[in-house]
């Protein structure tokens, strides 16, 4: 496995991410390849964790508005980079990637920082991952936070994924800060964009962003079994679920439906809809945050 590293010259100019970095090695195990997590932590380590997973094709970035002031109500927040993703280590070629080899990184990852008391807050890919990580460590977990995702098992493709899919495998290019920028609603400014763009300096760092969405298991993807299975453990999910969709994404719009009567952690929490797009972290940031409290309270209460 050859293993791709952005240099950290690449997130010089970005100025409103005033976060330290930390890294995690683990070993991939299937190749033997080392790779290098990086993530966000701060807050007291004493506190209840609060897990910021971010989506395609964006990075830990996406939580600036959100880290803080979950930080301030008295929470450890960690966000880290999907393999693949911001400061994270990145695979060179496609079929490194599996939706399986994800849930196992960051399994290992999880395991290694031994994170519990863990409220999930998790939109696009870090719910498709996120959420498979608490089916299967039920009891590290405390309760859940889902915006703009879900945990499909098969079925066919809504026309907006399909069309976003197709793009994604066949466009000649993939400008991933302008793609994020067309997934929210208020548009985001040049060096919002740059920042986005700052994990990938040429097209070879991309291969993770490239082949993400062909994972997404609808009808006939290898991974169907393995989301059955884990909505075997969510149909008896008891602690606190939270939906928080956004009324204006396209491809997700509605998605809380699918769980909101099914988990019977759903049952009396105030769910709500967001004001904005895809990446309702850009958007409504402070709905988003609401909606964490809403579920974990002050741990300073």
């Amino acid at each position: 496995m050859k293993v791709l590293r952005t240099p950290d010259a690449a997130f010089a100019a970005i100025s409103d991410f005033p976060f330290a970095p930390h890294y995690r090695e683990i070993i991939d195990a299937k190749s033997g390849a080392r790779l290098r997590i990086h993530f966000i932590d701060e807050g007291p380590r004493d506190a209840p964790v609060v897990l910021m997973m971010h989506g395609e094709p964006s990075w830990s970035y996406l939580y600036r508005h959100m880290i803080g002031p979950v930080v301030e109500a008295g929470f450890r927040v960690i966000a880290p980079d999907l393999v693949g993703f911001g400061k994270s280590d990145k695979p060179a070629a496609k079929s490194d990637y599996s939706y399986a080899a994800h849930v196992r990184w960051m399994r290992q990852w999880l395991e290694a920082l031994d994170l519990t008391r863990i409220t999930l807050a998790c939109q696009d890919w870090g719910s498709l991952v996120g959420l498979r990580l608490v089916a299967e460590m039920p009891e590290r977990f405390s309760g859940v936070v889902l915006s703009n995702g879900g945990l499909p098992e098969g079925g066919p493709a809504p026309r907006a994924f399909a069309i976003w899919r197709a793009f994604s495998k066949w466009s000649p290019l993939f400008p991933i800060g302008k793609i994020i920028s067309k997934g929210t609603k208020r548009g985001l400014g040049p060096q919002e964009i740059a920042a986005y763009d700052a994990p990938f300096p040429d097209a070879s760092y991309k291969a993770g962003a490239r082949i993400f969405p062909s994972f997404v298991p609808f009808e006939g993807n290898v991974a169907v079994p393995d989301q059955k299975r884990a909505w075997e453990v969510f149909d008896r999910w008891d602690k606190p679920f939270l939906c928080a969709f956004s009324d204006g994404d396209p491809i997700t719009r509605g998605g809380e439906s699918r769980w909101i009567g099914r988990v019977p952690g759903t049952a009396g929490q105030p769910h709500c809809t967001l004001r904005g797009g895809h990446f309702i972290q850009e958007d409504d940031p402070e709905g988003f945050v609401a909606a964490i409290l809403a579920v974990t309270g002050s741990a300073r209460g």
